[in-house]
């Protein structure tokens, strides 16, 4: 397949012709094709075979991105991971806002919720955090991109545990409104297209999350 011998939408060899072509036993065959079925890579047709998958299965991106928790330092890693992400995330979007407007919006309106939450009496940490999800997510679906949204949701959840433990800090620090002024300031980047702001941006929106260990 990572050759193009096999191209999308193709039927794969019988078990019995891999078997053969690669000098393996037919049982190691049937559970490669397992792994292969479980990533979404193949998919089985009762009765008419194994074929190689058409369309993108986000369960392609997990064996990838579960290697970076296994890996040393992975707090690190991840964080790294996300800011790389969120860069080329606000490129893409910005590139797309060029051609049409930033409606007045879902974005606007999850940064009112966070503000309303926020400025609550007792403000919740998971809430913050479901709605800084939504707003990163908002972003997301600026670019239209089905593999960035499989991949920002996953990284999401891999990362929920050090993020809420990082609003958490920011709040006991008495620097919430610092929280709500960073995500401010992506949402006027975007309305503003300002490509040569994301960087910046970007850094000083993980300032925080950077300094928490464990994940």
């Amino acid at each position: 397949i990572i050759n193009g011998e096999l191209n999308p939408g193709d039927k794969i060899p019988t078990e019995a012709e891999l078997s053969e072509s690669m000098g393996v036993g037919r049982n190691s065959v049937r559970e490669a094709i397992k792994v292969l079925e479980a990533y979404g890579v193949v998919h089985i047709k009762r009765a008419e075979g194994t074929f190689v998958s058409q369309e993108y299965d986000s369960k392609m991106i997990y064996p990838v991105l579960y290697g970076i928790i296994l890996q040393k330092d992975s707090t690190k890693q991840i964080v790294e991971l996300r800011k790389v992400i969120d860069v080329g995330l606000l490129q893409l979007a910005v590139d797309k806002l060029k051609s049409r407007e930033l409606e007045k919006s879902q974005m606007e309106a999850i940064e009112h919720a966070m503000e309303e939450l926020a400025n609550a009496d007792t403000p919740q940490v998971k809430n913050l955090f479901e709605a800084d999800v939504q707003f990163h997510m908002a972003i997301v679906g600026i670019t239209e991109n089905v593999m960035l949204q499989s991949i920002c949701n996953y990284v999401d959840k891999i990362t929920r545990r050090s993020r809420m433990a990082t609003i958490d800090q920011i709040f006991e620090a008495g620097e919430a409104e610092n929280f709500l002024d960073m995500h401010r300031r992506i949402v006027k980047l975007l309305q503003d297209r300002d490509a040569a702001g994301i960087y910046a941006t970007v850094e000083e929106h993980y300032q925080y999350w950077a300094k928490v260990k464990g994940e």
